[in-house]
């Protein structure tokens, strides 16, 4: 196994959502998962815009992501290890409320030893133990 690609890797919710945008598999886990946390806040989306365009397109990615992925369960492991996610980012000084979705995947992966790969890295930054994988964001090259 390469430094770099896990056999099995989680996607948080920003890569799950580029996906269909990134253009090189190389980025990406072998076998890609996501965590039930994934699909709720994806679920959030068409509920939380007025546009029926938009709302359209966000129904379609979610039904895209229960049809593509296995969403890892959030467990009483996961459960245990958000405790170790949230004390982690107090000492960092940062409110595990105000990204409490990140948390909650963040728990997912280190309760399965998992890397998470992320368009968005910074988001899990002061996490303890987690291995954060950066995706290229295709918007930024």
């Amino acid at each position: 196994m390469s430094e770099t690609r896990a056999a099995e890797g989680l996607l948080d919710t920003s890569t799950v959502i580029l996906l269909p945008r990134i253009d090189s598999a190389q980025f990406l886990p072998d076998v890609p998962l996501i965590s039930a946390i994934t699909l709720a806040e994806l679920s959030v989306g068409p509920l939380a815009t007025s546009d029926d365009g938009e709302r359209a397109a966000r129904l379609a990615h979610l039904q895209q992501a229960e049809s593509d992925f296995v969403a890892l369960p959030f467990d009483a492991a996961a459960a245990r290890a958000f405790g170790r996610v949230a004390a982690s980012l107090r000492r960092s000084g940062r409110k595990p409320a105000a990204r409490a979705y990140d948390a909650l995947i963040a728990a997912t992966a280190l309760s399965r030893d998992l890397p998470l790969y992320s368009c968005n890295p910074r988001d899990f930054e002061g996490i303890d133990d987690l291995k954060i994988l950066s995706v290229p964001h295709p918007d930024h090259h």
